[in-house]
């Protein structure tokens, strides 16, 4: 089946029980034992497993064109959970890109993961430096976010993927920006597809999850599965559910995403009230032609910087009428945020960089509501 068709049906069946074709929604904690014992489908306790997660896990792993999937409560359990998940005999280095989430900053700097591993930042996008910091030490998992968030960095994926397995390390890459509509880590030698599941794929600001998609069998995956249902981070049954309903409109939804965001990049390129527009699907773009290579389209997210500094930029943000100014990314709303004042000390925006997740809305509304905000600078 092609992506689209998929996205439709993988994962789900006709309801045995009453001929629903709308997956049903378990909400059942327990499950009965037969009187040898034994369980209906092995399904024993919600926290081990549940028909909802069953499902949405196996429509994730035929999206991302991988071996396995394991869900979580949200991005950030999928990320720490990545992380702890390096086998015992695995160094302890981890190499992370200089512009990254900033959930992932903050669970560096701020608990136990980053005492507990060595976590060293660089410029992935820039392959000599990578490369020697790959080799300077022993690795045990480098980090790629492409596009980045929230500067839209753009990574070459399989030249960082080379690198890392000649130093026998594991790779991760966050595909929540990119989605496997527009790109397919596994398929390009990434051990582990990440997604914040909240966002592109459950489409509709409604939900709140996690995915890792693995390419093969491995330690990591083992630990895992294994550290899902021991540590109990699990989605619930209404969210697996509601993220298996969004991404039924993946495609269509990120089809009006990367046009409108193209459109809006360009708009914004042309206005004299912008100094920069980061964006891939514009050619000067530093990343432009990787991304062209790796991606069916340029997605949905852009990041752009106003002329003068923190005020200009906080006045545009704080002018949108259209534009909703909130934090997250990937749903039908489209959505402004000022970065450098949410992340603070720990930022790597400028201070006049503003992202812009662009929804679905009509693009010419989007544009006329961009330019009012932007004349009242």
């Amino acid at each position: 089946m092609r992506f689209e068709t998929k996205a439709v049906h993988a994962g789900r069946q006709v309801d045995p029980s009453t001929g629903a074709v709308t997956t049903p929604m378990h909400l059942s904690t327990t499950y009965e034992r037969s009187e040898r014992g034994a369980y209906t489908d092995d399904f024993v306790y919600a926290r081990g497993d549940n028909p909802n997660r069953r499902a949405l896990e196996a429509c994730l792993t035929s999206l991302e064109q991988g071996y396995d999937c394991v869900t979580y409560a949200s991005g950030m359990a999928a990320i720490s959970s990545l992380i702890e998940a390096l086998p015992p005999e695995a160094p302890k280095r981890i190499v992370m890109p200089d512009d990254m989430y900033f959930g992932v900053r903050s669970l560096v700097s701020e608990t136990d993961i980053g005492r507990r591993f060595n976590i060293v930042t660089a410029d992935i996008t820039n392959l000599d430096e990578v490369k020697q910091v790959i080799a300077s030490e022993d690795t045990g998992l480098v980090w790629i976010e492409t596009p980045s968030n929230p500067q839209i960095k753009i990574t070459d994926i399989e030249a960082v993927v080379e690198m890392a397995k000649h130093a026998g390390a594991y790779t991760v890459a966050d595909n929540t920006a990119a989605t496997p509509m527009l790109q397919t880590p596994l398929l390009k030698g990434v051990d582990f597809s990440l997604h914040s599941v909240t966002k592109y794929i459950g489409g509709h600001s409604d939900l709140m999850l996690g995915a890792v998609i693995a390419k093969e069998h491995s330690q990591m995956l083992e630990n895992l599965s294994a550290w899902q249902h021991a540590k109990g981070a699990v989605p619930s049954s209404f969210d697996c559910w509601l993220a298996l309903r969004g991404v039924q409109t993946l495609s269509a939804r990120m089809m009006v995403h990367c046009a409108n965001a193209n459109a809006i990049a360009a708009f914004l390129k042309a206005h004299p009230k912008i100094e920069a527009v980061h964006y891939p699907g514009i050619s000067e773009h530093s990343g432009h032609d990787t991304a062209a290579a790796q991606m069916r389209d340029f997605g949905g997210l852009l990041s752009f910087q106003v002329k003068g500094g923190e005020q200009e930029a906080l006045k545009v943000a704080n002018s949108v009428q259209i534009v909703t100014q909130a934090t997250s990314l990937g749903g039908t709303h489209s959505y402004i945020e000022h970065r450098a004042s949410v992340e603070k000390a720990q930022t790597m925006a400028p201070d006049n960089l503003l992202r812009l997740s662009v929804g679905i809305e009509n693009v010419a509304d989007l544009k006329d509501d961009l330019n009012q905000a932007l004349s009242e600078i």
